[in-house]
């Protein structure tokens, strides 16, 4: 099996350079870190996860596993990462290595078990919910990135030294201060990378780590990787886009439904077959035309904000400390200042703009969740500053950045129906239930726990469960975060059909070439107020 240059000895062993003469390598390098996955199943699933699957990734390289929804590459770097163990949660028959140590699965009780604590100290994993990663227990960005280099016992002036190299290579330097609560996606996915990479580990291993992240903060992120990879780090890519990031790697292996279906360098695999069945998405090909997109009509609006202004922190205490100001009380950070929006019935309009700069913190404004501290907002004509949060959700539906934080019943079918049979009545309940499944492709899932879903497919079952209400106004945090190129394109067809009915679309992205494909107007927020770019 080819590997990033090197090639793989049946025990997999990479070796270096060309063969001698005499058919022998010049040289021998262990990699840092090899799969052998004959196959691997959670427990209670009748259907392998993983099967027939090689990686050996070499000090110092970039090697990218990309595949669509549920092709197995979020398992497959779990396992590396030991965030997943056989025995533990699946039956794992192969072997797994770190340099010279490898362990031999055969799928009994007499398995090896991984130290999770022993691991990690050699391979540092960042997942797709970036959140999951943090300790949840330091309320300080500094304390958080400390909070390993602690558990390992590095001396205090050299901890300080470390936490301010990598915030400053991470852009958290601005940051240090802050509550990890408090930040955005993207500020916490520069955290959790952050977090992961602080004690230089052999492996890294990251999963969809551009997601959510601005420009500067991409170009961070790219830059901190070539940093590790000069170090000798090994960084496993895994993504659902052949981006820039993915491009640069030695060698890609692409998966699909659990298993290789091609392998080797991107020159060569490029735009090819295996990478559009696998549904990964070619960076730049957009999911629309926007001379296909109806322009809004002019007439009463879905959603008005008029002079909206809005700060976290005015007067609160949180404890003292000396950067929060005296006494602890929390300087006022103001994020909107005197911001107007409109949105009419059919319109789709795109959000943008840096990390931190406040877009999720509006959206929060227009179902109530947050309440402007000057201004107003309005929804169908009326002003909803006395209404509950509750009866807003019948007109706005939200779809969160983290789909989990919306999930909460025991089947896909029942969560999209939460609330419908009050909503719209016991007989059109079901229907409309159905239709918002077919809609994101999830007719064959409505019997399953949300929470056994691949994440874009939860971020599709919430977007079903927006869809199912039909309410007036539609606001999306995020939504092309984690999708292949199948969801892309279902999550194009859902919100043109939503705004064909009449309903105002409002979508917070990152993704220029989505946002321009999809929505008549894009707005950039950025020192509290929105301009159209």
């Amino acid at each position: 099996m080819a590997c990033g240059g090197a090639y793989v000895t049946g025990d997999g062993r990479a070796q270096l350079g060309q063969p001698a003469e005499d058919g022998q390598p010049a040289a021998v390098t262990l990699p840092a870190a090899a799969a052998r996955i004959r196959s691997f199943s959670f427990h209670g699933d009748a259907v392998e996860a993983l099967r027939d699957v090689q990686l050996a990734v070499l000090p110092g390289t970039l090697t990218a596993v990309l595949g669509g929804s549920g092709s197995g590459k979020t398992t497959l770097g779990k396992l590396i990462a030991g965030w997943l163990r056989g025995g533990h949660s699946g039956v794992l028959r192969g072997s797994l290595a770190l340099g010279a140590d490898r362990l031999e699965f055969h799928g009994g009780s007499g398995d090896p078990r991984i130290n999770p604590a022993a691991w990690s100290g050699r391979v540092g994993y960042v997942p797709q919910d970036a959140a999951a990663m943090l300790s949840s227990v330091r309320s300080t960005v500094a304390e958080e990135l400390a909070f390993g280099l602690e558990n390992r016992g590095v001396p205090r002036l050299e901890m300080i030294r470390q936490v301010a190299r990598i915030a400053e290579q991470t852009g958290l330097s601005g940051l240090l201060e802050r509550d990890p609560a408090e930040l955005s996606g993207g500020e916490l996915r520069r955290l959790a990378v952050a977090c992961a990479a602080i004690a230089d580990p052999e492996v890294l291993v990251l999963d969809e780590p551009l997601a959510s992240l601005d420009a500067d903060g991409a170009s961070q992120l790219r830059t901190l990787v070539d940093r590790l990879l000069d170090a000798g780090t090994a960084v496993v890519l895994l993504s659902q886009t052949a981006d820039a990031l993915a491009r640069s790697a030695g060698h890609w292996i692409v998966l699909n439904g659990g298993t290789v279906t091609a392998e080797g360098p991107p020159a060569e695999l490029g735009n090819g077959a295996a990478l559009r069945d696998a549904g990964v998405v070619a960076e730049g090909l957009p999911a629309g035309t926007p001379g296909d997109l109806p322009l809004a009509a002019a007439s009463t609006p879905v959603l008005e904000l008029r002079g909206i202004g809005f700060g976290y922190g005015s007067g609160e205490t949180r404890g003292a400390r000396s950067a929060r100001g005296p006494a602890g009380v929390v300087p006022p950070v103001a994020l909107l200042r005197d911001l107007d929006l409109t949105v009419r019935p059919g319109e789709i309009v795109a959000i943008t703009g840096p990390n931190g700069t406040g877009k999720s913190t509006l959206l929060r404004h227009f179902n109530g969740l947050l309440r402007p501290q000057a201004g107003e907002v309005r929804v169908e004509g009326g002003g909803i500053d006395r209404i509950p949060t509750g009866r807003i959700a019948a007109s706005v539906g939200m779809l969160f950045q983290q789909p989990r934080d919306q999930l909460f019943e025991r089947t896909v079918l029942r969560e999209v129906g939460f609330g419908l049979r009050r909503l719209a009545g016991a007989e059109a309940a079901a229907g409309r239930a159905q239709e918002a499944l077919a809609a994101v492709g999830l007719s064959d899932a409505a019997q399953a726990h949300p929470a056994e879903l691949p994440s874009s497919r939860q971020r599709l079952l919430a977007l079903a469960t927006v869809l199912a209400r039909r309410p007036a106004v539609i606001a999306l945090d995020e939504p092309t975060v984690g999708l292949d190129r199948h969801g892309l394109e279902r999550l194009q067809h859902a919100i043109a059909a939503a705004a064909a009915r009449g309903a105002g679309v409002v979508l917070v992205t990152h993704d220029l070439a989505y946002a321009r494909a999809n929505a008549q107007r894009i707005l950039a927020l950025d020192g509290g107020s929105l301009r159209e770019i």
